[in-house]
């Protein structure tokens, strides 16, 4: 199985491994089916487990491969595609932010965020998750297609690492999605559902950005930053507030420290 995966195309092998990440959230809005309600204490320590597992992969999956990268090929100062990269990468979320309309957990309808519209709250809670999970997808892609290169900074035991990460901070963010969603009055299908299409655009994201790095291979660094930049937007603008909104500093903070752990030990030893 593992030959097999490691013959294929860095297209199919970014595919596959966002394919597992989708599972995951999937996975995790499954428990909808076992529980109505979740502890608000809970919620916000998985949110900070998450924020955790995207500040780590930030670096070691993808800031210091496109620093490293930059300073083999001696074209460029290697700090000006990881700060141009990082930076644009914010900037895109940014962007995608103020268009999009999404509504963040905890919060009124009115304080819906992007442009205005008559959608329902459900839909807007999940259009949030969804947001935050398109830089998710591109870090994978990018990753897979830097293996594609044979750079010693990026390897394919990385690129595994990063996709296992992400998945394991999807399930419960799976679950932050969907059982929320049954006190919307909605069937516990439907927020499974939902809470499964959050994910879904991870593997699309992927393949963009997998295609678009094999295409240019001069941007591998800017391309590894920008999914950096995009990761961290979502985790100062939307993660750390969220986890931190009733208070529950502790558990936010014990959670984020727990989730950089784990990415960073995931990356470490098997990157």
């Amino acid at each position: 199985m593992v030959e097999m995966f490691t013959e294929l195309s860095p297209v199919y092998q970014a595919l596959i491994a966002t394919l597992f990440t989708w599972g995951m959230t999937a996975l995790g809005g499954s428990l909808v089916f076992f529980f109505t309600t979740i502890n608000r204490k809970l919620m916000d320590g998985m949110l900070g487990f998450a924020a955790g597992v995207m500040i780590a992969a930030s670096y070691w999956s993808l800031l210091a491969p496109a620093i490293e990268m930059a300073e083999n090929s001696g074209d460029t100062p290697a700090w000006i595609p990881a700060v141009v990269g990082f930076l644009a990468g914010g900037a895109f979320l940014w962007s995608i932010d103020k268009v999009l309309p999404h509504l963040h957990l905890g919060f009124p309808k009115s304080e819906a965020e992007g442009i205005k519209t008559g959608w329902q709250r459900s839909i807007l809670l999940v259009l949030a998750i969804t947001l935050h999970n398109i830089p998710e997808g591109l870090a994978v892609g990018v990753a897979f297609g830097a293996v594609a290169y044979g750079l010693p900074s990026a390897d394919l035991a990385g690129a595994v690492a990063l996709a296992i990460g992400i998945g394991i901070q999807n399930f419960p963010e799976g679950t932050a999605v969907s059982v929320p969603l049954r006190r919307e009055g909605l069937s516990k299908f439907k927020c499974f559902w939902y809470g499964q299409l959050s994910g879904i655009v991870e593997p699309i994201a992927a393949v963009i950005g997998v295609l678009a790095v094999l295409a240019m291979r001069p941007i591998l660094p800017y391309a590894l930053a920008f999914a950096a930049g995009a990761m961290i937007y979502v985790v100062v603008e939307e993660l750390i507030p969220e986890s931190q909104l009733e208070k529950n500093t502790d558990i936010a903070t014990i959670g984020t420290m727990l989730g950089f752990a784990v990415m960073m030990t995931l990356d470490v030893a098997l990157g």
